[in-house]
């Protein structure tokens, strides 16, 4: 059995995209063009490009397609690329990773193990040169868990402290605090 399933993996990637779009939320709209370095993605660009992200990876296995040749992954990557310049603000970005989100997740959850572990072959000079589905539709959660790091990043830069932080402090002073009623 790989990993514990797809219904285990769409879970694991709903809470994911739920942290994410709690980001998103927090960030004020007024910040979304905000960038860490003039070379990387705004604040906006890169909730739009999670947004969008796994629309190649349903494309891809929704269509059982067994090879991707570098003309199917470019035109695959302006499609995107399009999808995500028409999201230009907050309220459309949200939704999106809503929408979006959830339907990789429903995709996801109706995978067989069978489905999971067919394998999609690369052409030289890639490495390695086959993965399995499953291994490709992880990539999409690990792929939003490293910008989700750089959001979360860019929340301390412009003076926020990400809720997964809040929390984790909030758990500690929970812990540490004296309990009611009890006897010294």
């Amino acid at each position: 059995m790989t990993y514990y399933g797809s219904k285990n993996l769409a879970d694991s990637f709903r809470t994911v995209r739920k942290n994410t779009i709690a980001i998103a939320e927090e960030i004020p709209e007024d910040r979304y063009a905000f960038k860490a370095t003039p070379e990387v993605m705004s604040v906006g660009e890169m909730l739009a490009h999670l947004a969008v992200t796994p629309m190649w990876q349903l494309y891809l296995h929704g269509n059982r397609i067994p090879r991707v040749e570098f003309a199917l992954f470019t035109e695959r990557l302006q499609i995107a690329k399009a999808a995500q310049d028409k999201l230009t603000t907050k309220t459309d970005i949200v939704a999106a990773l809503r929408a979006e989100g959830e339907k990789f997740a429903a995709f996801v959850e109706g995978l067989d193990e069978a489905a999971l572990a067919d394998t999609v072959s690369f052409p030289p000079p890639l490495q390695p040169p086959t993965k399995s589905r499953f291994e490709m539709l992880l990539g999409v959660k690990e792929h939003e868990m490293h910008h989700r790091g750089q959001l979360m990043l860019v929340q301390r830069l412009i003076g926020q402290v990400p809720h997964l932080t809040r929390s984790r402090e909030q758990m500690r002073a929970q812990a540490a605090a004296p309990v009611q009623g009890a006897r010294a």
